[in-house]
């Protein structure tokens, strides 16, 4: 990879396993807007458009400050993911696919608070709900970073929204389970020094945490790539191709992922959510 000043954004060149679309598009993150190589993000109170060709990529407006501190840890451009693809293809034939298709991926290293609430509004929502409900939330209790756009809220900003007003934001049921995020006695970036199954336990006090909203909060904004997520669609697709379509419990294949994938885990699992959501 590398990266130079150019105009008033970064441009990025001789790059590998990176395709925007696939991922924005993937299921790990919300706050994205646009389609194919062009696409807009909100991420750490700033805006960042995103344009990509083969060979080039443009990052505006970022400075190099910005792009070193916060772009490259968020979109994982340290990792080597050539290695990573290779030791997962050579574990399965349906993976070896999955990756062949969508190589793209990368884990993004999102905001921790952002990315808890996130998935707990993610629940039992499709995407473009999803979307627009953190949408309504920024608008509600963000700050404007520009043109009617919002950052996702701080917890402070949060700490005094009520049960009508998360309902007014398109919330449901959802509406208590982020009052009790807001409120539970938990400091997440504190978290960070304990272990995976540490602050899986903690999390999971927080009342709609369950084991999904747990592994993607840890695999997508604490970097533990040992983690497995499991919601209907990676179920159905780890019982298909590593189960002989067998109906096994989850619990089945967390264990079965954490032997045969070990700390490759949660790469495998994004491949084969993309593989398996596409194929459909």
């Amino acid at each position: 990879m590398r990266y130079v000043k150019y105009k008033d954004g970064i441009k990025m060149t001789d790059f590998n396993s990176f395709d925007i679309g696939q991922i924005l598009e993937c299921g790990q993150c919300f706050r994205f807007f646009g389609k194919e190589n062009n696409y807009f993000i909100i991420a750490y109170g700033r805006k960042l458009n995103i344009i990509q060709s083969d060979d080039e990529i443009f990052f505006t407006p970022c400075s190099i400050e910005d792009f070193e501190n916060i772009w490259i840890n968020y979109f994982d451009l340290e990792r080597d993911y050539l290695r990573i693809k290779k030791i997962l293809s050579s574990s399965d034939n349906i993976l070896a696919e999955a990756v062949n298709l969508y190589g793209g991926i990368r884990i993004l290293q999102q905001d921790k608070w952002e990315c808890l609430l996130s998935f707990i509004i993610s629940q039992n929502n499709r995407i473009p709900q999803i979307k627009k409900v953190i949408q309504n939330i920024s608008q509600m209790f963000g700050t404007e970073i520009c043109n009617d756009c919002f950052a996702f809220p701080t917890r402070s900003q949060l700490i005094n929204a009520d049960e009508k007003k998360l309902m007014d934001c398109r919330t449901g049921f959802r509406a208590k389970y982020i009052l009790d995020a807001i409120n539970f006695d938990i400091d997440l970036e504190k978290l960070s020094d304990f272990s995976t199954a540490d602050i899986k336990q903690k999390l999971m006090q927080i009342k709609g945490v369950g084991n999904k909203v747990a592994d993607c909060t840890l695999l997508f904004s604490f970097g533990r790539h040992e983690v497995y997520p499991i919601d209907v669609w990676v179920k159905r697709v780890s019982q298909e191709i590593f189960f002989d379509n067998k109906n096994v419990s989850i619990k089945q294949i967390h264990e079965f992922a954490e032997k045969k994938f070990g700390e490759l885990a949660g790469f495998a699992q994004q491949y084969l959510f993309h593989y398996i959501r596409n194929k459909v």
